[in-house]
């Protein structure tokens, strides 16, 4: 690694400015190899690394599911991966950008290690293909405020189904979860063995439940997958699968968990963006973006309102047609967290889910 900047030194740092160029790997460790897959989506690119296990390759993350993406990997690997097997792919968790090649891998060899919950959720959804949007999606999507033109158009179109981006899982896998349980049922102490480093599994949720980081014990390195992202903060959403989650306080509560072991000289290669230093710095970031996200949304909620009426106060920013359905999953797990915390109040009109401050409830 170059130019690491002093412990002491609070701030985020990039020691590789550009990423690996399509086809090509970056060493950032000794063993650990970052590469890069594009993405047909406005994040237009995924994080992949390959650790040297002596005799094959342990992958961590896919990309999507695609023939780019299959082109590509086909390329590393007569490439910077040539020489041996993907013997492993560890995945973060169970999102199409992540898990999407893992049982092309498995059908040339490889196996699969991640959390239960992260296969769980893949291998049900990949099975679950739809050709209309479900009853149950359309009342969600009305319950949260949905413009109506948009809500018409996604009524009567096919809707993207997470097996168009996950190539079929097979039976199969290993259970990478943390080991045993300690007070206050956090998870700790297992470990697992890649690039001649012990890595320490610890679990994250908000983005993504039973989300895989890793945690070198041998060398400042951290593997962080979308829960330890630079520069920008993964999404937090609520969908019809469980209308009622609080991911905001999963995600939160997982950042502070991680302060723990967070140290400014930890090298992060996360999911997106560039790898980085300063990780005690930037999960008070992480902590600090949602809560005041929360603290205008809370402002912005003096009268009744829509979820998707909230997109200002929460983003600070237009939300496109492209985005929509992301923001307004990420504003209900917001309005949910204030309710859940039994500071706003949410009541239902003809469908639709109106949230307003307690305070002012209160007051009339």
């Amino acid at each position: 690694m170059d130019g690491t900047l002093p412990e002491s030194v609070e701030t985020l740092h990039y020691p590789w400015p550009d990423p690996p160029a399509e086809g090509e790997a970056t060493e950032v460790a000794p063993g650990v190899l970052w590469m890069r897959l594009p993405l047909p989506m406005r994040l237009d690119h995924v994080n992949v690394y390959a650790l040297d296990d002596g005799d094959h390759w342990t992958i961590v993350d896919t990309g999507f599911d695609n023939p780019r993406s299959r082109e590509l990997w086909q390329v590393l690997l007569d490439g910077p991966l040539a020489g041996k097997p993907v013997g492993r792919l560890i995945v973060t968790h169970h999102h199409p950008d992540h898990i999407g090649l893992a049982g092309w891998f498995q059908s040339r060899g490889a196996t699969l290690w991640t959390s239960r919950t992260a296969w769980l959720y893949a291998r049900m959804l990949t099975l679950d293909v739809q050709e209309r949007p479900s009853a149950e999606m359309l009342a969600f999507w009305r319950a949260a405020g949905m413009d109506a033109a948009i809500l018409a158009r996604r009524a009567a179109s096919r809707p993207v189904n997470f097996a168009d981006m996950v190539s079929p899982l097979p039976l199969g896998f290993h259970d990478l979860r943390e080991g045993g349980l300690r007070e206050g049922g956090l998870r700790e102490g297992g470990t697992v063995a890649m690039a001649g480093r012990d890595w320490d599994i610890r679990l994250g949720d908000g983005h993504a439940p039973d989300h895989v980081t890793l945690w070198s014990r041998d060398c400042p390195l951290v593997i962080g997958g979308d829960q330890l992202l630079p520069s920008i903060s993964p999404n937090l959403g609520v969908h019809a699968t469980e209308p009622d989650a609080d991911p905001v306080a999963d995600w939160l509560a997982s950042c502070r968990r991680f302060q723990a072991h967070a140290r400014t000289d930890q090298l992060v290669l996360p999911g997106h963006k560039l790898p980085y230093t300063g990780l005690p710095l930037r999960l008070r970031q992480l902590i600090e973006n949602h809560e005041g996200a929360l603290a205008r949304l809370l402002d912005f909620l003096d009268q009744p309102r829509r979820a998707t009426e909230c997109f200002a106060p929460l983003f600070k920013r237009g939300v496109g047609e492209g985005e929509y359905g992301f923001a307004m999953a990420e504003a209900v797990a917001h309005l949910n967290h204030l309710l859940r915390l039994g500071q706003v109040t949410r009541r239902t009109e003809d469908g639709v889910w109106l949230w307003q401050r307690t305070d002012v409830q209160m007051a009339r």
